[in-house]
């Protein structure tokens, strides 16, 4: 533990999310997506990596797949929320577990990728995030980041989810930069979405119930399938070359300047 006087200080995210969301993502179209995005971008451009860190990695759910797919690994998790660890620890089997502030990092020219998966924007202070993750990172290192997309989303959502921000595509990029980092790849994703995404936003927008984002990822059936299906065909053209410009979620894949 490098930071327990923040252990259970739940600013920005709400304890009781973590054992909701352990029970859900393993079922969602969304979470199963996205981690075959985030696996194919760590095989893609970071082969020969012997280590990975995850910053702020909740339940463990992401971890849990690299452990599966990438058992050449050694694996790294870090989560400031102690409840989040308690999750995590029962969910992977060989990662080591981290209580850390990643305002804080307190590693140097330790790791050789280090991924951040919608952890950002929980965060005011995103840009020493990742001036933290670039000095931990050892000089031939990689970056991985997922964030939401588009301040025109913003909705209850964001807010019940608490979100400080949305991102544009190019402010993300400008501060990846700034930080120390080249951009070798940049896209949107949940592209294919976009439209259903919209409406349910403003829907949201215009209803005076309080929102519930749990209820809105308890999605079974036909209708996951469908959806998870949607975002396998867009996963197959970003696999081709082809970068989104606009989607729900922004991927962003760079190395060490």
């Amino acid at each position: 533990m490098f930071a327990p006087e923040l252990a259970t200080e739940y600013e920005g995210y709400e304890p009781a999310h973590f054992a909701e969301l352990a029970s859900l993502e393993a079922q969602n179209f969304w979470f199963r997506a996205r981690n075959q995005l985030i696996l194919w971008a760590l095989k893609t451009y970071f082969p020969n990596a012997q280590n990975f860190l995850e910053v702020g990695c909740g339940t463990g759910f992401v971890l849990s797949a690299i452990e599966t797919h990438c058992p050449h690994l050694k694996t790294f998790g870090s989560e400031i929320f102690s409840s989040g660890l308690s999750i995590a620890s029962q969910r992977l089997t060989r990662t080591q577990l981290l209580q850390m502030d990643a305002r804080q990092i307190p590693f140097a020219n330790e790791f050789d990728v280090i991924g951040a998966f919608d952890v950002l924007e929980h965060i005011e202070q995103d840009a020493i995030v990742l001036s933290q993750m670039r000095q931990a990172m050892r000089p031939s290192g990689g970056l991985i980041l997922t964030v939401p997309q588009h301040p025109w989303l913003w909705s209850p959502a964001d807010e019940f989810a608490h979100h400080v921000r949305r991102y544009r595509s190019e402010e993300l990029r400008v501060k990846v930069e700034q930080a120390g980092f080249q951009v070798l790849r940049m896209t949107s994703f949940v592209s294919a979405l976009l439209p259903l995404m919209l409406l349910s936003r403003l829907r949201q927008r215009q209803s005076h119930a309080q929102y519930n984002i749990m209820a809105e990822l308890r999605i079974k059936g036909w209708v996951n399938t469908l959806l998870e299906k949607l975002l396998t065909w867009e996963r197959g053209l970003i696999r081709l070359g082809l970068s989104f410009p606009l989607g729900g979620s922004l991927l962003i894949i760079a190395t060490c300047k």
